[in-house]
């Protein structure tokens, strides 16, 4: 079974820092057909790891359990996106270069707008007093590496049903004279229906999941050919046409300077 290890030059006990990789980049591997339905729907996860291989690695891996996750390769770049996004949750790695794991954790729980945000160590440091350093930092569980991601989903899933999470997205969303049935993706404005392309309809849906919470543009793009997200602007603006009394001041569907777009329903 092939595994993958850190590929940065900093020195850790052998073996220690790996992941199953033939078990994250195959969910067939889980005994399932896919993500459990409903584990992650909803749910929006910041990856925290120096290590951009296991970063990514873990990022496609949770994607398949229905979770939409961003990553971070530092304290500072997490810091900026928590200041910006709201997480149900972040896996956030020890040992990193500059501001370690351990202090990441005491600012997420000394700010009032991150405290309650569900914290999951991952390190190669497994010894005990490493375990109960994290935990009195105020981590909610704490993981060895190598690990197999299967149990990381299982504890991540037990985490968000343990701390209740945000509340699920609604069936429809109200902007102001307008209602998106997002089971239909269809959007109503004035009692009549206003007709959306299938991207357009899907941006919406995806920016109704996560309603209040900046969303990154890439994110929003389904073409992968499409780096910069541009042709998500363009679709943004067709939305706002449908939905807002002022297209060009915007009351719902606002841009987050540096991130891209969010949707403020009532």
């Amino acid at each position: 079974m092939k595994n993958i290890s850190r590929a940065d030059h900093r020195v850790r006990p052998a073996g220690t820092a790996q992941v199953n990789a033939s078990t994250a980049s195959d969910p067939r591997s889980s005994g399932r057909s896919g993500p459990v339905a409903g584990a992650g729907a909803g749910r929006h996860l910041l990856v925290v790891d120096d290590d951009d291989r296991i970063r990514e690695l873990l990022k496609e891996f949770l994607a398949r359990e229905g979770y939409r996750v961003t990553g971070a390769a530092h304290a500072a770049a997490a810091k900026r996106l928590m200041e910006l996004i709201e997480f149900d949750l972040v896996v956030l790695d020890v040992m990193m270069p500059g501001e370690s794991g351990f202090d990441l954790t005491t600012w997420v729980r000394s700010k009032a707008e991150t405290s309650s945000t569900p914290v999951l160590l991952l390190t190669a440091r497994g010894d005990p007093d490493d375990r109960i350093e994290g935990l009195s930092r105020g981590a909610d569980d704490y993981m060895s590496k190598p690990f197999d991601p299967r149990e990381l989903a299982l504890r991540i899933d037990a985490i968000l049903r343990r701390t209740g999470g945000k509340p699920l997205t609604p069936r429809e969303i109200k902007l102001g004279p307008a209602v998106f049935d997002m089971e239909r993706l269809e959007l109503m404005r004035d009692g009549k229906l206003q007709r959306l392309t299938e991207a357009e309809a899907q941006l919406l849906k995806t920016l109704a999941i996560h309603a209040h919470s900046a969303v990154e543009r890439i994110s929003l793009s389904p073409d992968t050919a499409d780096i910069t997200g541009r042709a998500v602007d363009v679709q943004v603006t067709r939305l706002r046409r449908k939905l807002e009394a002022d297209p060009k001041n915007p009351r719902y569907l606002q841009t987050v300077r540096g991130v891209g777009y969010m949707l403020a329903p009532d």
